[in-house]
């Protein structure tokens, strides 16, 4: 605050002074630069540009950062009285403290030698000091020297006066240089496992993108000339949407966004006509009403993941990967999981396989009085099916005759960012936490994936919302991303450490219904699809775990990222997706030799389940004769919210 004020006041001044002239000096100076109070010129200066950030209502300025202050103190209070009330305690699992040990680790090796401590800080200090030669050229009016090739473009400081104003350029190039310095104390610090290499610049990565310049009002020219234009209006409505926030997540911050008003599942969200033909506690099975005369012999089972809600799948009519798979002759069922609360602590992998999967299977076959399946599994769901499919060939249950995995990891070897969430201490910490609940709270998953995705994710709306005193736009996607799950606390425990911390399923020591599964059994047709941008399911990681099935597996990669790659409607023309070779055991060669098709990978994919099996039969109403419809779709498990 003390520099923004000064350069403000140095800027006004020099306003001032030059209102003061003459009009045949003023002339001189609109061409060579403005003039300080001893009447000599400032070249580089132009009195124009800082007339965006001088307050022009004082009095109405202060009221209103009264008022800001006033809805903080409430945002305070929602914060604090749930705390207080004993309904909320501090997390055992505070990502806080691995934070802290983990960057201890990257210090300790910096100061533990002078040699490297003087190294260090003569990196920084040298290219603090070519900060400071450029911002002198460009307060001169000299042609600033160009900036080094490594400062990243970043649409956080898209802005003009980021690069005009010496001021706004100085700290963007502060910060530029100074998270480049610290991520590469983490690059170069020898000594450090894997793990903690890992942990460290993903925790370095989110240091940075919160102590970014674009996250203050005083040091972003777009809010700070918000501020000023609105005298502070702005700040009184995002104090108060955090103050609402907070409230909205029982005392624990819901970022918003999206315009949560304008959508209603039902209404016009998972909108796909059908019936929940089967209910039990863990879950409800949906079937959708036919759409063509005539349908594929083979029913389809979609297998959705538990940490979010099915309808990413329905978003509506013309995203939605159901509905289009019924407009090919598809018999859809979809398992809609219950949103878990204490009941269901001791539900694990098993009881999701027998009352979850089995479960669908069970009711497919009463409502169409077809044995023989094909399965979809989605991101963990597919995780889930997949060692379903290994315990079934060891029981030679075979109703499931081709899978198709999207985004799914098997192999957690390269699973990305959120192995930063999972070490032995942490998932202790967890289990503490879900063993005093029987569950997992939603926003815990919720936080994990947006801080994965914090530049997009968090900051951006943190600054608009708060800051600039927004409301987001409606967005459908964003919608489904904020209506988060719980997670029932056996089964989360078992994912955690079987998958991520020892990657239990790809070695086929995974423990599942009394048996040792392994994948190698799995011998039926596998269509495998990765996204290239994904940061959860990361490519390489898809990739890796297709080796690891017995059969006949065709690997697929679709642009985009977790959730837009996979929900890409045929009709949009958007991305596109690669086919290749066998796949084998390097994926950059298997890239390097992919062919690329334009568009959506559905019809592809719905080509391959064809090539299997193309045989129709009369159009199946839900239920059949065997079965009531207990609802319509998308029935009452997927209105839980947390």
């Amino acid at each position: 605050m003390p520099i923004a004020g000064t350069c403000i006041r140095f800027q006004a001044q020099c306003t001032n002074e030059n209102n003061r002239q003459p009009a045949g000096s003023r002339r001189v100076a609109e061409k060579t630069g403005d003039k300080d109070t001893s009447g000599r010129e400032i070249p580089g200066f132009d009195p124009k540009s800082v007339d965006p950030y001088l307050v022009r209502d004082p009095q109405a300025l202060a009221m209103n950062l009264a008022r800001a202050v006033e809805n903080l103190g409430k945002a305070a209070s929602e914060w604090l009285e749930p705390r207080e009330r004993g309904e909320i305690s501090e997390s055992a699992a505070n990502p806080v403290t691995d934070m802290v040990a983990t960057m201890s680790k990257v210090v300790e090796y910096w100061v533990s030698d002078p040699h490297r401590t003087l190294e260090a800080q003569s990196l920084l200090f040298s290219s603090y000091i070519g900060i400071w030669t450029r911002t002198l050229h460009q307060v001169s009016g000299q042609p600033p020297e160009p900036e080094p090739e490594t400062f990243p473009r970043d649409k956080r400081f898209s802005d003009e006066d980021w690069t005009k104003n010496p001021f706004f350029a100085f700290l963007r190039q502060t910060y530029s240089v100074t998270s480049s310095w610290a991520d590469k104390l983490v690059t170069e610090a020898d000594g450090l496992d894997d793990q903690t290499r890992h942990k460290a610049a993903f925790y370095v990565k989110q240091i940075s993108a919160a102590l970014s310049p674009a996250n203050f009002a005083l040091t972003n020219p777009e809010v700070y000339r918000e501020t000023v234009a609105t005298s502070g209006a702005n700040l009184v409505a995002g104090m108060k949407m955090l103050a609402e926030d907070i409230a909205a997540g029982g005392g624990e911050l819901r970022l918003r966004h999206t315009d949560a008003s304008k959508f209603a599942i039902g209404r016009n969200m998972a909108l796909t006509p059908g019936k929940v033909v089967a209910q039990n506690d863990l879950c409800e099975v949906l079937q959708y009403e036919p759409a063509t005369e005539t349908v594929l012999k083979r029913p389809l089972l979609i297998v959705p993941p538990w940490i979010n809600k099915f309808y990413i799948l329905d978003l509506n009519p013309e995203k939605s990967f159901i509905k289009w798979c019924v407009d090919q002759g598809h018999s859809v069922f979809v398992i809609s999981w219950v949103n878990p609360d204490a009941r269901h602590a001791e539900k694990d992998w098993e009881a999701y396989m027998r009352e979850g999967v089995d479960y669908a299977l069970d009711t497919i076959q009463k409502a169409t009085g077809e044995r023989q399946v094909n399965a979809v599994g989605y991101c963990v769901g597919g995780t889930l099916l997949a060692a379903v499919l290994a315990y079934h060939a060891q029981t030679n249950d075979d109703r499931i005759v081709s899978a198709s995995f999207l985004t799914t990891q098997v192999d957690f070897t390269h699973a990305g960012d959120l192995k930063v969430f999972v070490d032995e201490e942490q998932i202790d910490a967890i289990e503490k936490e879900m063993n005093a609940t029987g569950y997992l709270h939603g926003s815990r998953m919720a936080s994990a994936f947006n801080m994965l995705r914090a530049s997009e994710l968090i900051w951006p709306y943190v600054v608009s919302n708060y800051l600039k005193g927004q409301q987001p736009l409606p967005f459908d996607l964003l919608y489904w991303n904020s209506d988060s799950t719980r997670m029932a606390a056996a089964n989360h425990a078992y994912y955690l450490r079987n998958c991520y911390l020892s990657n239990n399923l790809s070695k086929g020591e995974m423990e599942l219904g009394g048996k040792v599964i392994s994948l190698k059994d799995i011998t039926i047709p596998v269509y495998n699809l990765a996204t290239r941008e994904d940061h959860i399911a990361p490519a390489k990681s898809v990739f890796l775990g297709s080796s690891l099935f017995g059969g006949q597996v065709d690997f697929v990669m679709s642009g985009s990222g977790h959730i837009a790659g996979v929900v890409n409607p045929p009709d949009k023309q958007k991305y596109q997706y690669w086919t290749g070779k066998k796949p084998g055991a390097s994926f950059d060669d298997w890239a390097a030799e992919a062919t690329e098709a334009k568009g959506s990978w559905w019809p592809h994919w719905h080509q391959w389940v064809e090539a299997k099996q193309d045989e129709r039969v009369a159009a199946r109403k839900p239920g059949g004769s065997a079965l009531n419809a207990i609802a319509d779709a998308p029935g009452s498990y997927v209105l839980q919210r947390v």
